[in-house]
């Protein structure tokens, strides 16, 4: 039965991005870009505060299939899951129930649609008592809002491409470069590596979202390129590679192609001193930072400074003197986000 006594919620679809990453040990996080579900003017996923998952609006999943999922959600499709269940949010690297997933039940209530029970389940039948989310919800939307948001999204999508999930890798170290590309593409990047993008027609300069420099490239070959781009009318974010460290300019380059607004951003901020980070974050999420530091012989040290859940608001987190000497560098993630920043001398 639909909740009787739930006032409306506001109903909103936004972007959204699951950062990928490159770790230490070789394994690596898929990017991943979504349409998050926003309730209230607040994105629902940042009520989950240490949950690492995508919906499945998924920008790379086949158009059949998307069309698929945006028709369940208007309830013109029989539910997936038993009881009337939908998946809300699933994993972000296989989609398979049996990883865990977030699901509710979506049901008609009159011209309202109302989301409710959502629970915690890797099988048919999740167990509410133990494993529900009984502080979430329920949540009534108006339909005309509601249908409104999910067929407009069906209509954008309708013959188009992800854009500006490419990135262009500009260098002189071709060793570099080459890892750099590499590490992109494992984690579902398209990335290229290239010298004179005035020879690149404009479409295909249209394609790149991010052009990340080299610190050996010299300021008049940076604004060749940067010409180059407006030419072709190519909005992209440009990146100044902080260090030959390829965990951190994957870092530096998923940071880049986040365009969402700062207010739809859990990680708010990362700044640093010689002594601490302060981090910002927007709702309580798990945040993990990594210091990574060159020392004079130019080898890179990984460390951990940091790994729990945060609360909303501003934290100050002391940083071990020695894991920043010398050239040292920031990178914090939450669930999905990804900041860096430099440690000043």
């Amino acid at each position: 039965m639909a909740a009787e006594h739930a006032t409306h919620a506001s109903f909103a679809l936004a972007p959204a991005t699951r950062a990928g990453a490159v770790l230490a040990d070789g394994a690596h996080v898929t990017h991943r870009d979504f349409t998050d579900f926003v309730v209230d003017g607040r994105p629902l996923l940042f009520r989950l505060a240490d949950l690492d998952a995508v919906s499945p609006l998924a920008a790379d999943v086949p158009p059949v299939i998307f069309a698929e999922q945006v028709r369940a959600l208007l309830l013109e499709a029989p539910a997936p899951l038993p009881g009337g269940r939908y998946l809300v949010y699933g994993c972000p690297e296989c989609a398979d129930l049996a990883c865990g997933a977030v699901t509710a039940v979506i049901e008609r209530d009159g011209e309202d649609y109302v989301w409710r029970d959502f629970a915690w389940q890797s099988d048919d039948h999740p167990d509410l008592r133990l494993n529900g989310y009984h502080g979430l919800g329920p949540f009534r939307f108006r339909g005309a809002q509601y249908r409104e948001a999910l067929t407009n999204l069906l209509e954008s999508a309708r013959g188009t491409e992800a854009q500006g999930r490419r990135v262009l890798l500009i260098g002189a170290r071709a060793a570099v470069l080459n890892k750099l590309a590499a590490a992109l593409r494992s984690i579902g990047i398209g990335a290229d590596i290239g010298d004179d993008p005035a020879e690149v027609p404009p479409e295909e300069l249209r394609a790149y979202g991010v052009v990340a420099f080299g610190r050996a490239v010299g300021e008049e070959r940076r604004r060749e390129v940067r010409a180059a781009f407006r030419r072709a009318g190519a909005e992209v974010a440009y990146v100044d590679g902080l260090a030959p460290v390829i965990p951190l300019l994957v870092a530096q380059t998923e940071e880049a192609l986040d365009r969402r607004p700062e207010d739809r951003r859990r990680l708010a901020a990362l700044r640093a001193t010689e002594r601490e980070a302060v981090v910002e974050v927007s709702s309580d999420c798990r945040v993990g930072l990594t210091v990574y530091r060159m020392d004079r012989l130019r080898r890179t040290h990984e460390h951990i400074a940091f790994d729990n859940v945060l609360s909303r608001g501003s934290h100050r987190l002391p940083l071990d003197p020695g894991a920043v000497r010398g050239d040292a560098f920031l990178v914090a993630r939450t669930s999905g986000e990804v900041r860096v920043a430099a440690v000043p001398h």
